[in-house]
């Protein structure tokens, strides 16, 4: 009996390791960029900034699409001393080849519309979202405020690897890498051919300025502390920052609408990591009421459910703030989830979330080709049976 349970797990796990292979596409290796060095183009640590890079082929031969790595920010000196010391401070610590999934996944299958263009994940090493500009480093903390320097060293060196020959070009990110998106979508444009088609997408990079559950305004002092600490305001868009203090024009929804590019924004109505980080922190949360809440929405009480219910009708009237433009492309659902596109389960599987019984995948390919316009709000939750919700395993484990 055991040797027959023992078979039928080796089974089961090597048909989920079979299965994950598929799906994840390609291994990736990293290429450092190391003649940003000489330009101060580096990470927080002095390290080369890096990307991953699986060329493209056949009619996606002069195809690029760009994905910025997300992973929250740095406000102070002491959490971007502490973040130094991780892969989201320095390329020393960056794993040397990541699998490609979701929209960077290389099997026409998983991945219809971009699965043979040239795809390149961009990773994060600055913490400022690619913003941050200080020429001084303290010669104490030895850490490197040059965020914008990153972005602009590593366009250079894939423009002069093939993109300038861009036909079509995306520039995408998640979460910090998605708000990237939108801060440099029309820097992007203005980097390639007026020829190219040019569009831009931001996953889980709507990030708004609301009251935490104490009342405070813990993401706007956060951000204000960002700009501050990395010098990103003189990088921040002029006609943002002539009107308001530059801590406020890291909040998409005082931009967005002043970006000229066609941009496509997706994002949970709920999404998890401003549920836990803008809605509910630990800071606004001293008892850790919602931690239970946060873990996963099954286990929030109706009055928690209440507040998310007002969250999302903030975070809709923060995405109203754009106006009407026939341009722009929208997928907002009403799932408990963080980062959309580059996970296979959600991007373009049988059982993807799914908007007008359109996934994500398909939404964005026909917007860019132009075959189909989307801009859809999902109904309140818990009205889509099609969500994947998060569930965390701790509440004190990294945020994504």
């Amino acid at each position: 009996m055991l040797d027959t349970t023992s078979s039928c797990l080796w089974l089961w796990l090597l048909v989920l390791g079979l299965l994950l292979f598929i799906t994840n596409g390609a291994y990736v290796p990293i290429t450092y960029v190391q003649s940003a060095v000489a330009k101060g183009a580096v990470c927080l640590d002095g390290s080369p900034p890096a990307y991953h890079w699986d060329k493209g082929y056949g009619t996606g031969i002069n195809s690029w699409l760009i994905q910025l790595e997300g992973g929250g920010w740095c406000n102070n000196v002491s959490s971007c001393l502490v973040r130094k010391n991780t892969h989201l401070g320095s390329s020393k610590r960056m794993v040397k080849q990541i699998p490609f999934s979701g929209i960077l996944n290389n099997k026409r299958i998983f991945n219809p519309d971009f699965y043979n263009w040239n795809r390149i994940k961009v990773r994060y090493c600055d913490g400022s979202s690619f913003t941050g500009d200080v020429a001084a480093v303290n010669r104490v903390t030895n850490l490197h405020f040059r965020g914008a320097r990153v972005w602009l060293a590593v366009m250079e060196d894939l423009l002069s690897k093939g993109m300038r020959n861009a036909e079509n070009a995306i520039l995408s990110g998640c979460s910090a890498g998605g708000l990237a998106s939108i801060l440099h979508c029309d820097s992007f444009r203005a980097l390639l051919p007026m020829g190219t088609k040019v569009k831009c997408i931001s996953d889980a990079g709507y990030f708004i300025n609301t009251r935490d559950v104490s009342g405070g305004h813990y993401i706007q002092t956060f951000f204000d502390q960002l700009v501050a600490t990395h010098g990103s305001a003189k990088n921040l868009l002029p006609s943002c920052t002539s009107r308001m203090k530059p801590g406020l024009c890291f909040f998409p929804e005082y931009i967005a609408q002043q970006i000229r590019t066609p941009l496509f924004i997706i994002n949970a109505a709920y999404d998890s990591w401003q549920i836990r980080n803008i809605l509910a922190p630990g800071i606004a949360d001293p008892h850790g009421h919602w931690e239970s809440c946060k873990l996963d929405i099954k286990n929030c009480l109706p009055s928690q459910i209440k507040v998310m219910q007002d969250f999302r009708l903030q975070f809709l009237v923060a995405l109203l703030r754009l106006g009407k433009s026939a341009s722009r492309g929208m997928f907002i659902d009403s799932c408990f989830a963080h980062c959309q596109t580059e996970m296979q389960e959600l991007w373009f599987m049988q059982d993807s979330p799914l908007l007008n019984k359109t996934k994500i995948g398909k939404a964005v390919g026909d917007w860019f080709y132009d075959r189909n316009p989307f801009q859809k709000i999902d109904c309140a939750y818990p009205c889509n049976p099609t969500c994947h919700n998060r569930v965390y395993d701790n509440p004190h484990a990294p945020h994504s």
